[in-house]
C-alpha cells in the first residue's frame, strides 16, 4: 500500500498536517476547496524562481491567511514588502472581486532547503531544463540531501532521457526509504520538467527518521510545551501534645 499511493496523504494527521485548515458547510466547501486550489496552482507559477515548498490556506470570517514556505523569501517580498502587496491585490481582483475580506499574506524560511523535497526537485528540474545530463544531475541532488543529514532519499526521473527515442525510467536510491511505516518522516514531491525533447516527470522521496508523540508535538506550531518542575517535599509538621500528657522537648517540659 505505502508504494502505491502519495506518501504524503498516506500520513496525513499522524506525522503531515493539511495543507487547508478551514471549515465550511456542505453546499461551500466545492466552492472553497476549488478556490485553495487556483490559489496555490497560481502562485506557484508566479513564484517559480522562489523555491516554493508549501503553500497553507487558513479561513475565518471576513479573512484568508496565506502562509508560503520557501527557501529564498527576499524575491517573494521584495523591496519594502512591494512584492507581498503586489500579491495581495492580484488576488483579491482574481479570486474575490468585490466582496469584502481581507487577505493576509506570511512568509516562512525554510530553515534547511536541502531536506525539502519541493526545493531539491525544482532545483532538478531548473538543471533538466539547461539540458545537464539527468544522472549528473540526479547523483548531485543525492548528495545534496545526504550532506544535509538525511537518512536516505530516492529520484526518479521518467520520459525522453538525453533525447532518446524511447521513453524510460531511471532510478537512484540511497539510504533507506520506509515508505509503508506511518511514523517515519519522509518529504514527497512530484512536477515537470519541460525540455526541447517533450516534458520529463521528476520525483523525489527523503527519509528525515522516525516521529515520535514528544516530536510531533514539538513540530506543531502555536503549542506550548509546559515543563513540570520538581517540588521539594513538605516537612511533617510538629504533631500537637495530647491534653493530659506530659511530653519533653529538648529539655522543656510542657503539659
Amino acid at each position: 500500500m505505502g508504494k502505491k499511493i502519495n506518501p504524503i496523504i498516506f500520513r496525513m494527521n499522524t506525522t503531515v498536517t493539511p495543507a487547508s485548515r478551514w471549515y465550511a458547510r456542505k453546499d461551500d466547501f466545492p466552492k472553497l476547496l476549488e478556490q485553495d486550489t487556483k490559489i496555490r496552482k497560481l502562485l506557484k507559477v508566479k513564484l517559480k524562481e522562489a523555491s516554493v515548498s508549501r503553500i497553507e490556506i487558513k479561513r475565518s470570517a471576513g479573512r484568508i491567511d496565506i502562509i508560503i514556505h520557501t527557501s529564498k523569501p527576499g524575491i517573494i517580498i521584495g523591496r519594502g514588502g512591494a512584492g507581498i502587496d503586489e500579491m495581495k491585490k492580484e488576488l483579491k481582483k482574481k479570486f474575490f472581486g468585490s466582496e469584502k475580506i481581507k487577505i493576509n499574506i506570511n512568509i516562512q524560511e525554510i530553515p534547511k532547503p536541502d531536506l525539502d523535497a519541493a526545493v531539491v526537485m525544482n532545483n532538478m528540474i531548473a538543471q533538466l531544463e539547461k539540458r545537464i545530463p539527468f544522472r549528473r544531475v540526479m547523483k548531485r541532488a543525492i548528495e545534496q540531501v545526504r550532506r544535509a543529514g538525511g537518512k536516505g532519499v530516492k529520484v526518479m526521473i521518467a520520459g525522453r532521457l538525453n533525447g532518446v527515442e524511447i521513453a524510460r525510467t531511471e532510478t537512484l536510491v540511497e539510504g533507506s526509504v520506509p515508505t509503508q511505516t506511518l511514523r517515519a518522516d519522509i518529504d514527497y514531491c512530484r512536477s515537470v520538467a519541460n525540455t526541447i525533447y517533450g516534458t520529463l516527470g521528476v520525483k523525489v522521496w527523503i527519509y528525515k527518521g522516525i516521529v515520535f508523540d514528544k516530536d510531533k508535538d514539538k513540530k506543531e506550531p502555536g503549542k506550548k510545551i509546559v515543563k513540570k518542575m520538581k517540588v521539594a517535599p513538605k516537612k511533617p509538621a510538629p504533631k500537637k501534645a495530647e491534653t493530659g500528657k506530659t511530653t519533653v522537648t529538648k529539655g522543656k517540659t510542657n503539659k
